[in-house]
């Protein structure tokens, strides 16, 4: 379990969260699979975001857009280099849901009454530079999720990574309110 500051201080943080959060219009980000994976989805995205405001003290952010896979390296011997892949749309529904001392993330893709509850966001004393981070990774089957959150001037950072069996990937979204 995570050493946990005052609530106050993860107040402040989650207040701060939901004003940008309230103001989102674009995403970007770049995944990376490590040495690990046997995903292979090293690539980049960007699209748009539609903020929703339920009233039931939750925001759902609604991504659409598109990701594109990096362009793999030419096989030793080979001069022909691999075409471009074509861009991949994509569509994602996260709920934030928000609590004196942290906010609750889960994903909508599937609708609402498919909810998948991914963890929850807090303050914590060992957190580096991150401003909230995941206080338990979310375990789905063999893979573990934990993810970093961190303010910027115009939004924030979330940075995931996902390790299991098949998978070690990096993913760095960034949101951004203008």
């Amino acid at each position: 379990m995570i050493d946990q500051p005052s609530i106050a201080g993860a107040e402040a943080r989650i207040l701060h969260l939901r004003r940008h959060l309230s103001s989102l219009v674009s995403v970007s980000f770049r995944s990376r699979s490590g040495t690990r994976s046997q995903c292979h989805w090293s690539g980049h995205g960007q699209g748009q975001v539609d903020v929703e405001h339920p009233g039931d003290c939750s925001l759902r952010i609604h991504e659409s857009g598109h990701f594109q896979l990096d362009v793999p390296a030419p096989s030793s011997g080979s001069v022909q280099r691999a075409s471009t892949p074509r861009p991949i749309a994509f569509r994602n529904v996260f709920r934030w849901r928000f609590f004196d001392d942290r906010v609750s993330l889960a994903h909508e893709r599937r609708g609402a009454e498919a909810a998948v509850w991914l963890f929850d966001l807090g303050v914590a004393h060992n957190a580096g530079p991150a401003d909230l981070v995941s206080l338990q990774p979310h375990q789905c089957i063999d893979d573990r999720y934990q993810a970093r959150l961190t303010f910027t001037h115009d939004g924030f950072d979330l940075a995931w990574t996902i390790t299991g069996p098949r998978k070690d990937e990096h993913i760095h979204y960034r949101y951004r309110t203008s």
